[in-house]
């Protein structure tokens, strides 16, 4: 039995929601299992009658009436979820979560928020909702982050909020959050109506495994420091399952959220971007065109791909990327090593692209079959080549 990957081979916004839902309308699905990332993930799906919501935490085969399982990968925000289930008419009986899973906390927003502030012109890039702050909090020596488990556990959750607060606030002063008691009596109404479980539903059948983000924001793999805390390749997947079926997302053309280097980068081009725009934390969305010289990279690094799913097809690009001035291929580095990830970025900063004119011929350029093709936001756009 095969599982289904589905991750982005760029900087994320190439459509992973929408792939998720062709998959779970038109295959045998039984469940959506979220990997990496937490509740700054924004995946759009249009129904056929035009229904859209941009699913954060739950799966987006939602709508296809799939289940959702949030892996100890995740980083859950309980208020966030909160919300986004109010949106889309409480369907917690399709929502299961690890109770390994770490919590994203008021308080790791605001440290998250204060933290790019104080990095002025020099921001990281962020979506301002404390997920990297989870993450890099769970990695202080000695520390008890607050996970799932301990919304069962009140006594155990209000000692580890009180030390993440205190622990936060050494560091950059005082910070807005609600009373500790408030948010465990919040904790107490989230572990009513969702159910804890570390039991994968791989067994149930084949499962679409959503992840967040794109490759080339990777935690280790992505250009520092421009990155997420989030492991955006199908690592995460197969420490989780070892039989999948692994599919690249790509756009015809390439994008970006906020600072960073992007070498296609063409502030001429201008696309109709309906659910992207510029944010306070996220900064500006940034066009440029499709970039097979980082896409190939993100393969390389991710340990290949099977296929790959090509959204925007419905967009006329007068051109792509298949080289960079003087560089055709970037050299992954050791694994982990941040600093030479730095030194990639500054190569990167400084590249230029060679530009071919002409759509891409993507399944030729990367070197993969292509899955599915979407011509347009709708469950119904989408269409095997």
């Amino acid at each position: 039995m095969s599982h289904f990957a589905v991750v982005d081979l760029g900087y994320g916004d190439a459509g992973k929601g929408t792939v998720v839902d062709w998959l779970c309308a038109n295959e045998s699905v039984s469940a959506v299992i979220r990997f990496n990332g937490g509740a700054q993930a924004g995946h759009n799906v249009v129904t056929p009658d035009g229904r859209h919501h941009t699913f954060s935490q739950f799966g987006s085969g939602t709508f296809q009436g799939v289940p959702t399982h949030l892996s100890r990968f995740m980083i859950v925000d309980p208020l966030a979820l909160a919300a986004e289930a109010q949106a889309l008419g409480n369907p917690y009986e399709l929502l299961t979560v690890d109770p390994d899973a770490l919590l994203a906390t008021p308080w790791h927003r605001a440290a998250n928020r204060r933290r790019e502030t104080l990095r002025g012109q020099d921001r990281h890039g962020s979506c301002g909702l404390g997920v990297g702050e989870a993450a890099a909090f769970s990695l202080v020596p000695g520390s008890e982050p607050p996970r799932v488990a301990d919304a069962l556990a009140p006594g155990r959750l209000r000692a580890r909020l009180r030390a993440l607060r205190d622990h936060l606030t050494d560091e950059l002063g005082p910070l807005d959050g609600p009373c500790i008691d408030d948010f465990v009596d919040m904790m107490r109404d989230f572990a009513s109506v969702v159910s804890i479980s570390d039991r994968l539903p791989t067994r149930d059948g084949p499962c679409v495994f959503e992840g967040a983000q794109g490759v080339l924001l990777d935690e280790w793999r992505g250009f520092h420091p421009y990155t997420t805390w989030s492991t955006t390749t199908f690592d995460n997947v197969l420490e989780l399952t070892g039989d999948i079926v692994r599919i690249g997302v790509v756009r015809t053309y390439t994008t970006r959220h906020g600072p960073g280097p992007f070498v296609t980068e063409d502030l001429t081009l201008s696309y109709e971007e309906p659910h992207n725009g510029t944010g306070p934390w996220q900064g500006s969305f940034r066009i440029g065109h499709f970039d097979a010289v980082a896409h190939r990279y993100a393969i390389e690094v991710c340990g290949g791909v099977d296929a790959l799913a090509v959204t925007h097809c419905d967009i006329s690009v007068p051109a792509h990327c298949d080289a960079y001035q003087g560089m055709k291929r970037i050299v992954p580095g050791p694994f982990r090593d941040l600093e030479y990830q730095e030194r990639l970025t500054r190569e990167l900063e400084a590249c230029r692209p060679v530009l071919t004119p002409g759509p891409p011929p993507i399944g030729q350029l990367l070197g993969a079959p292509v899955l599915v093709e979407s011509h347009g936001p709708r469950t119904n756009e989408k269409k095997r080549p």
